[in-house]
């Protein structure tokens, strides 16, 4: 261990342009963040679209704690832990379901309501003149501290104190709501199921990754330049690419135009890249979705919302969100070296089916098993802990354009696209909470 508990000091880890290799591989810093980021901060827990009737559930990890989210007969969605208080044995094992009127407990039938408030335990009277009570909470499945949503988003905290869910997310909110406006309807509804991938490297690494400017270019160019090379032979025969094509063939982008796009860094660790993806070309099935979102929102709003300058954001310290392709990336550590992310599409209610199509096929030749793209970032992911094991350097480094990036109020702009502000913002915050 680089770090003991009792000499745990995180001014020794955290300087303005650069943080100590411990802050990834040393285990007790990692059970510091466990306690004092994950079991405290605003966690995402699901979608409120995977519970949509009565008695529907789904189990979610936060920190260490299994929990699942169900909705009562009340319409209202609860985060439980996924625990029996009798003997401890999980209430539900499977990823997802419905538990019809109860929880009911596999080892002894202990029954809970949606609410995990105790209903029935069998043959009652051997409690009779115990300590035993059933309205004792004690008895009861525990709820998380604190459980919210934003638009359809559901997070729990399972601290009792700290801001209240539209304060925490801040300027992240845009997140949400760029996914939501793009919807005729307003809303989205996730699709099942997702892609889960058990990463071999530390979480801050995967969210690091997702602003860096720098490394599409290089990392993903033998990618690109496979995509546009198929582009460039089929327009040869006088044939139009399909628009999944130019998705790949865009990681060929120059770093002079990464570097002139800009992140936003906010309070609690929050990160934007903005770069409008520019998914709008005038083919029948984008008409036809213009005509969509006009009918609802009207010409004006509709250009609005089509035209907000979002490429990534970042909910720190649990989300990776590419609001435009309606694509959502949980993070979810498991150990200094183990993180698993689970990654889902989100269908946008009103559009019509070739949009959803559109943004599935990046989906999947982002994220599925047979991607090169997410192989790429995954060797990376992997040779980056690996390397930072090594007693080499001690320190790892963020000094592109470090003290150059200007600040407004609590906003950090970044002065160019490829500064490392968004890994400086992200550890300012991990420094505050860990301290």
């Amino acid at each position: 261990m680089l770090v003991r508990n009792e000499e745990f000091d995180v001014k020794g880890l955290v300087e303005p342009d650069r943080v100590h290799r411990a802050c990834y591989v040393d285990p007790d810093v990692f059970e510091r963040e466990i306690e004092r980021i994950f079991h405290r901060t605003w966690i995402y827990v699901g979608h409120e679209s995977q519970v949509k009737q009565p008695g529907d559930y789904y189990v979610a990890q936060i920190g260490r704690q299994p929990m699942v989210m169900v909705r009562g007969p009340d319409r209202r969605i609860h985060v439980l832990f996924n625990r029996c208080p009798h003997r401890g044995n999980m209430l539900v094992s499977a990823r997802g379901g419905n538990i019809g009127e109860a929880f009911t407990c596999s080892y002894h039938s202990w029954r809970f309501n949606h609410d995990g408030s105790l209903a029935s335990v069998p043959v009652g009277k051997g409690y009779d003149r115990t300590r035993f009570d059933k309205k004792n909470p004690e008895f009861s499945m525990k709820p998380a501290a604190r459980t919210a949503a934003y638009r359809g988003f559901v997070f729990a905290s399972l601290a009792e104190d700290g801001p209240d869910l539209v304060t925490f997310l801040g300027g992240a909110k845009q997140a949400f709501d760029d996914m939501c406006d793009r919807a005729p309807e307003g809303e989205v509804e996730i699709v099942p199921n997702c892609f889960r991938i058990i990463q071999k490297s530390n979480w801050k690494i995967f969210l690091e990754n997702q602003l860096d400017a720098v490394h599409p270019s290089v990392t993903h160019e033998s990618t690109g330049r496979a995509a546009a090379d198929v582009e460039n032979e089929m327009k040869s025969r006088g044939e139009a690419p399909p628009l999944s094509y130019h998705m790949l063939s865009a990681f060929l982008t120059p770093f002079e135009k990464w570097d002139a796009l800009q992140t936003l860094g906010y309070p609690y660790g929050h990160c934007v890249l903005q770069g409008y993806m520019g998914l709008r070309p005038q083919d029948p099935d984008t008409l036809e979705y213009e005509a969509a979102m006009h009918k609802h929102y009207g010409k004006a709003r509709t250009e609005e919302i089509l035209n907000v300058n979002i490429h990534h954001v970042l909910v720190y310290p649990c989300l990776s969100v590419q609001s435009p392709l309606q694509q959502l990336r949980a993070v979810r550590p498991l150990a200094p070296d183990r993180t698993l992310t689970e990654i889902w599409h989100f269908r946008l209610k009103g559009a019509p089916e070739p949009i959803y199509r559109r943004a599935l096929a990046y989906y999947y030749l982002v994220n599925s098993p047979s991607t090169m793209v997410n192989a790429d970032d995954l060797h990376n992911f992997w040779k980056c802990h690996e390397g930072l094991r090594a007693q080499a350097q001690d320190w790892v480094s963020f000094h592109r354009n470090a003290g150059q990036d200007p600040v407004e109020g609590v906003v950090v702009t970044s002065v160019t696209g490829m500064s490392e502000a968004p890994m400086r913002n992200m550890f300012r915050a991990w420094a505050e909470y860990l301290a």
